[in-house]
């Protein structure tokens, strides 16, 4: 019955991240559940500028209406992943794409923070580089489609320790 009751948790807050970004590009922003976790993944194209940093104004607008729907859910906790195709970057701010997508997700992370009140202890900002693609970087589009960033909804783990215990005894 827990997992019946992390599956329709799962499902509402889907539902309500929905209809918040009902207006915005399904190319763009991607929602889905795998493994009982949810995935929120933003493009690369509406997040930054190539090689950059800094978020785009149209994604700040973006990110608010997810802040909104976490906002609503204060016992969640969330990562934030960078993602990079396998170009080499390097210029005086970026050694690397795992730098790169590390200071893209601290990017994103400081916005949901600072503009949309979201409690730094429940975020963490992290980047996989290349390492992780999600298809072939041997296309443009292949490789646009591994630029990304995600909100990875965390698993409430104290409830899944819960969950042992009582199977347990």
């Amino acid at each position: 019955s827990e997992m019946a009751r992390k599956d329709s948790l799962n499902m509402a807050l889907v539902m309500n991240l929905k209809g918040a970004l009902n207006d915005v590009n399904d190319k763009d922003v991607e929602i889905k559940v795998e493994k009982g976790v949810v995935f929120i993944s933003i493009s690369d194209k509406m997040l930054f500028r190539s090689g950059s940093y800094v978020v785009t104004e149209p994604a700040k607008v973006v990110l608010g209406k997810v802040a909104q729907v976490l906002n609503a859910q204060p016992e969640l906790h969330f990562l934030v992943e960078g993602h990079t195709d396998n170009v080499p970057i390097s210029n005086n701010c970026i050694t690397d794409n795992w730098d790169l997508s590390v200071k893209r997700a601290t990017a994103v992370t400081r916005i949901l923070q600072n503009q949309y009140k979201i409690d730094p202890v429940r975020m963490t900002a992290g980047g996989k580089g290349e390492y992780a693609p999600l298809v072939s970087n041997d296309s443009a589009e292949g490789r646009s489609t591994n630029r990304r960033t995600r909100i990875v909804i965390q698993p409430q783990l104290d409830q899944f320790f819960k969950l042992l215990e009582t199977k347990q005894q």
